[in-house]
C-alpha cells in the first residue's frame, strides 16, 4: 500500500502510454496518486485524470516557472476547479531562484496570491522551494492557517525544523537512495514520523536503480525501502505510516 503524493501524469514524458500505466498502478500496490497542475493546461488535466481514475487526486496552480504565464482571471479559474470533488490542495506553487523562468517579484506575487486562494478555499497547498528559502518562509510566515508540505525537499536540517516547528509537512523523493544524499538522511532520522510524505515527483528524480530513467509510482518501493533502512522498521511499517500521513494531510478517507 504506497501513496505516491507527487506524480505528473499530465506530463508528456507519459502520452506514449498513460493510461496502460495507471490501469497497471493499483495492480502493483500504489493505492494512491496525487497530481499536481504547474499551470492551467496540465491543472485541468489533472483533475480529468483524478475525475478518470479513483484512486487519482489533483491539485491545482501555477509552478513558479509558470509565473509569467498566470493572467487575468486564472485565479478564479483555479478557485473554480477547486471545487471538483477529487482536488484536494492547491499546488504546486512557490519559488525557485535557480532558473529564474519567471522574475523573481512576479513568483513572489503569484506565490502569495495562491496561497491566498489556499486560504479561502481551505485547502492545503504544495510548495515547491529551490534555492529561494529565506523568501519562501518569508511568505509562508503569513499563512499559519494553511497546511502546508514542502515537497522534493532539499533544504538544510534547520529550514526543516522551522518547517517542523509550524506544523507542516515535508516530502522527499527518490533522491533519498543516491549515495550522497547524506543531508536528507539525516533530515529523516531527526523528523518527526508522523510528518513525512513520499513522492516519486515522476517522471523525474527517478531513484537507484532506475536513476537516469523515465520515473513512475512504480518507483515508489525504493524511496520507502530507503527510509525504512533509515528508521530501522520493515518495508511494510514505513508504507503504512507514510499512506496515512498523505491521507491526513490531503483529508481523504
Amino acid at each position: 500500500m504506497y501513496f505516491d503524493t507527487h506524480a505528473h501524469y499530465d506530463n508528456p514524458r507519459f502520452d506514449i502510454d498513460r493510461r496502460a500505466l495507471l490501469e497497471r498502478l493499483p495492480k502493483e500496490g500504489i493505492s494512491l496518486v496525487l497530481n499536481p497542475g504547474y499551470d492551467m493546461a496540465s491543472s485541468r488535466v489533472a483533475v480529468g485524470l483524478a475525475e478518470d481514475y479513483p484512486f487519482v487526486y489533483a491539485a491545482v496552480g501555477f509552478h513558479p516557472h509558470d509565473s509569467s504565464a498566470m493572467g487575468e482571471g486564472d485565479l478564479e479559474k483555479l478557485e473554480r476547479l477547486t471545487r471538483r470533488p477529487k482536488v484536494v490542495a492547491v499546488g504546486e506553487i512557490g519559488l525557485d531562484y535557480h532558473y529564474d523562468h519567471s522574475p523573481r517579484d512576479i513568483q513572489r506575487l503569484r506565490f502569495r496570491e495562491q496561497m491566498e486562494l489556499a486560504r479561502k478555499v481551505s485547502l492545503p497547498a504544495i510548495i515547491h522551494q529551490r534555492e529561494a528559502a529565506e523568501d519562501t518562509l518569508r511568505i509562508l510566515r503569513d499563512f499559519p492557517d494553511v497546511s502546508c508540505v514542502i515537497h522534493c525537499f532539499s533544504g538544510s536540517l534547520e529550514m526543516a525544523k522551522e518547517i517542523l516547528d509550524m506544523g507542516w509537512y515535508i516530502s522527499f523523493t527518490g533522491v533519498l537512495t543516491y549515495k550522497n544524499a547524506r543531508r536528507s538522511h539525516e533530515i529523516i532520522r531527526y523528523m518527526p514520523k508522523d510528518r513525512l510524505l513520499l513522492e516519486t515527483d515522476a517522471p523525474y528524480m527517478a531513484p537507484e536503480p532506475n536513476r537516469g530513467r523515465r520515473s513512475s509510482s512504480l518507483d515508489m518501493p525504493y524511496i520507502v525501502e530507503a527510509v525504512a533502512e533509515l528508521w530501522g522498521e520493515s518495508l511494510e511499517a514505513v508504507a503504512k505510516r507514510t499512506t496515512e500521513n498523505g491521507m491526513c494531510f490531503f483529508a481523504l478517507r
